[in-house]
């Protein structure tokens, strides 16, 4: 659906040349959705810019749909953005129109009847929830409420592939995951292939079957969610991985136990999959003579499987902590012993 080749884009400033997106390859398969993470200044926004044609590429191929977008020019690309849609962090709503005129104003640029353009709207209105409120201006819609207005509006003209770009950055928590809920439930009902632009990996989490890591214009880790969850090989995905593992609240515990308790061992344990399910604490205490302190528990859930994090401090003898910590590593359960930051 979507493939980038040696893709590179160099913008020209007073100060010289800005590589903003460098030497990139990239593949996202025909309704997947696809999660693209960085922070501020990685060059995610320009490569999300290049998938719909308002970039072109100093160098390589963005080719989407079958369309090269670096090559197609006028009416031609025009035509190829119809099958792109876009929603934004702040929704980019006219606000002089309510929300079913919102929803038809693609469908009235593209020339549609009115007739077809009022049960389009309607059938798009059901699909984002917003029954009761098509007559509703911006001004009168929460931030969630505007989201789920664009979503139906970039989705009028029947488009093969959406781009999210920081959607859900100006939501709150609950209203942020109501949001993605609805692009899990608009991905299996349309097969749409969504590509998401973000900086929260608990948004990757959340929806996503597969991530790209961008830093300094490059692609720097890929793969499948649980994947990279289970083993971040990049100091920038394993910073993004702990945004949702390990809270400061916990790393603060964690020191502060290191420091009152020199004895024992502070360990991490990861479960990935079934290995979530095992009761493995309760074999622990049946098995070994040590003391365990639970710090912090966490089970996510990802498109691909179950992930579990897990902060215990053992205590005892050091030869029964040491027999207490190959047990669990031959559970199949990886095991980090923490050390003072």
């Amino acid at each position: 659906m979507i493939s980038l080749k040696s893709v590179s884009k160099v913008f020209k400033t007073r100060n010289g040349p800005v590589k903003a997106v460098d030497d990139i390859d990239l593949t996202i398969n025909e309704g997947e959705i696809y999660g693209i993470i960085g922070y501020s200044g990685a060059g995610k926004s320009t490569l999300i810019r290049m998938l719909n044609g308002l970039e072109t590429p100093t160098d390589g191929v963005v080719d989407v749909a079958g369309k090269n977008l670096g090559k197609v020019k006028g009416s031609e690309l025009r035509k190829a953005r119809q099958e792109i849609s876009m929603i934004f962090q702040h929704f980019n709503l006219l606000w002089s129109r309510t929300v079913k005129e919102n929803i038809a104003f693609p469908l009235e640029i593209a020339g549609v009847g009115r007739a077809e353009r009022n049960r389009r709207v309607e059938e798009l209105i059901k699909l984002v929830g917003l029954e009761g409120r098509e007559d509703s201006y911006p001004s009168q819609l929460s931030g969630g409420q505007k989201q789920r207005v664009g979503i139906a509006r970039a989705l009028a003209n029947n488009p093969k592939v959406l781009l999210c770009d920081e959607a859900t950055s100006a939501l709150d928590p609950q209203t942020t995951d109501s949001i993605l809920e609805l692009l899990v439930d608009i991905n299996k009902r349309l097969s749409l292939t969504i590509v998401l632009i973000t900086h929260e990996m608990h948004v990757i989490r959340k929806i996503c079957h597969r991530v790209a890591v961008m830093e300094n214009g490059k692609i720097v880790e890929q793969g499948e969610v649980l994947h990279v969850f289970r083993k971040p090989e990049q100091p920038i995905t394993k910073r993004f991985v702990k945004q949702v593992t390990e809270t400061e609240e916990t790393q603060e515990t964690i020191e502060h136990l290191l420091t009152e308790f020199p004895r024992g061992k502070v360990i991490q344990m990861t479960f990935v999959g079934t290995s979530v399910e095992q009761p493995l604490i309760s074999n622990l205490i049946r098995k070994f003579d040590i003391n365990i302190n639970i710090l912090q528990g966490k089970i996510s859930q990802t498109q691909n499987g179950a992930y579990g994090s897990l902060f215990v401090h053992l205590d005892g003898e050091q030869a029964e902590i040491d027999r207490a910590v190959a047990y669990i590593k031959e559970q199949q359960v990886e095991l980090e012993v923490m050390t003072r930051a």
